[in-house]
C-alpha cells in the first residue's frame, strides 16, 4: 500500500489570509438557502438553527442574490480563496441555481465550483449545471432501502431512492466529476448498509464519502448519543485493505482506494486533525460569515452592506474579522 500526501501549491501574488492558528483560508462553503424539499432528521442545517437562530426565521428571511454571493466571492478571492463549494438547505430548489453558478465560475481566480445536494431534482439539472461551470457535486444518500430513506428524510413517496440514483448517473453522465455519494453514517439505522453503499459506488464509478453524525447542539444529547457512529475503527479497517491512500491536505482526510472504488473517510468529531487543517470559512444564506460549523456565537454579519455599492473595504474588513475568529473546536 502506497500513501501519498497532498499539499498547497503557492498561489502566486495574490494574498493567502490566515488565522491566529496558522491555518490558510482557501475554501468558501455557502449556504444559497435555508429551504429543502426534504427534511433529514439528523441535518444540522450547516450549524446555524440552534442557539442563535430560529429556523423558522431563516426560512423567511431574504436570500442572497446572485450578484450578491458573486460580490462575496470575489472578497474572498482577493484574500486568496480558490474553491466554492455551494449548499442548502437544498441549493437546487433555488431557480436562479445556474445563474449562480455561472457567475462564481466565471471568477478566474475559482479552481473548483463544486455543489452539495439530496439530489431529488438533480436528474434534471445535472447537464445544466455542468454548462453553467460547476466542476463536481455531492450527493447525500444516506440509505438504499426505500422505506427506510421516507423515515430519515420525510419523503413521502417510494421513488426518492430510485430518482437520486438516476440523479447519480446523470451527473457522472455530464462529467461533474467526481461525483461523491455522501452517507452520514448512522448508528442503528443504516451502519449495516456500509458494504451496500461501496458495493453501489463501485458500480457507478462515484466516490463513497463516509461522514460521521455532527450535532452543533451539543454532543450530551440523546439523540447524538443514541445514532452517533464513530468512524475510527472503520477507516482503519479500510486502509489495511487499501492499495494506496491519499491524505488530503483539507482537513486531513483519507482517500482510500480499495479495488475499483474509492472510499473518503469524514470523521470530524473529536477530531484535532479535521481541525487543525481546516480551511474552510461559511457563508450563511442571510448573509454572515461562519467561522466554524460548531459554533453560532461568533457569526460576522455583512448583509447591511450589500445593498450599498462601495463598501468593498467594509465587506473586506468584515472578511478579516471572521478569519480573526476562526479557532480549532477539537484542540
Amino acid at each position: 500500500m502506497s500513501r501519498e500526501y497532498h499539499e498547497s501549491v503557492s498561489e502566486g501574488p495574490i494574498m493567502i489570509i490566515h488565522d491566529r492558528f496558522g491555518r490558510p483560508v482557501k475554501n468558501l462553503r455557502i449556504s444559497v438557502t435555508s429551504n429543502c424539499n426534504l427534511n433529514c432528521f439528523y441535518c444540522h442545517r450547516e450549524g446555524v438553527y440552534s442557539f442563535y437562530h430560529c429556523y423558522k426565521e431563516l426560512q423567511r428571511a431574504r436570500e442572497l442574490s446572485p450578484n450578491e454571493i458573486a460580490r462575496i466571492v470575489k472578497i474572498a478571492v482577493s484574500f486568496g480563496v480558490n474553491s466554492v463549494k455551494l449548499t442548502g438547505g437544498e441549493p437546487l430548489i433555488r431557480r436562479d441555481i445556474l445563474e449562480i453558478v455561472k457567475n462564481i465560475s466565471e471568477i478566474k481566480e475559482i479552481r473548483d465550483l463544486s455543489l452539495v445536494t439530496n439530489g431529488l431534482l438533480l436528474e434534471s439539472y445535472a447537464y445544466n449545471l455542468k454548462t453553467s461551470g460547476l466542476n463536481r457535486i455531492n450527493v447525500s444518500l444516506p440509505t438504499l432501502n426505500p422505506e427506510k430513506y421516507t423515515w430519515i428524510t420525510g419523503y413521502k413517496k417510494k421513488d426518492g431512492v430510485e430518482k437520486i440514483i438516476r440523479g447519480i448517473k446523470k451527473a457522472l453522465e455530464a462529467d461533474l466529476n467526481p461525483v461523491k455519494v455522501n452517507m452520514v453514517v448512522l448508528r442503528g439505522v443504516n451502519d449495516d448498509e456500509i458494504p451496500k453503499l461501496i458495493d453501489f459506488a463501485r458500480e457507478t464509478g462515484a466516490v463513497l464519502q463516509l461522514i460521521e453524525l455532527q450535532d452543533p447542539n451539543g454532543f450530551n444529547s440523546s439523540f447524538f448519543k443514541k445514532y452517533f457512529y464513530p468512524l475510527k475503527q472503520l477507516e482503519e479497517k479500510l486502509e489495511k485493505e487499501a492499495k494506496k491512500v491519499i491524505i488530503r491536505d483539507f482537513q486531513y482526510r483519507k482517500r482510500l482506494f480499495l479495488d475499483d472504488v474509492e472510499i473518503e473517510i469524514v470523521r470530524p468529531m473529536f477530531n484535532s486533525n479535521f481541525c487543525k487543517y481546516c480551511k474552510r470559512l461559511r457563508v450563511t444564506s442571510i448573509g454572515e460569515f461562519k467561522p466554524c460549523l460548531m459554533r453560532d456565537d461568533n457569526h460576522v454579519d455583512f448583509s447591511s452592506y450589500l445593498n450599498k455599492p462601495n463598501e468593498e473595504e467594509n465587506l473586506r474588513k468584515l472578511f478579516i474579522e471572521a478569519v480573526r475568529r476562526r479557532e480549532p473546536f477539537f484542540k
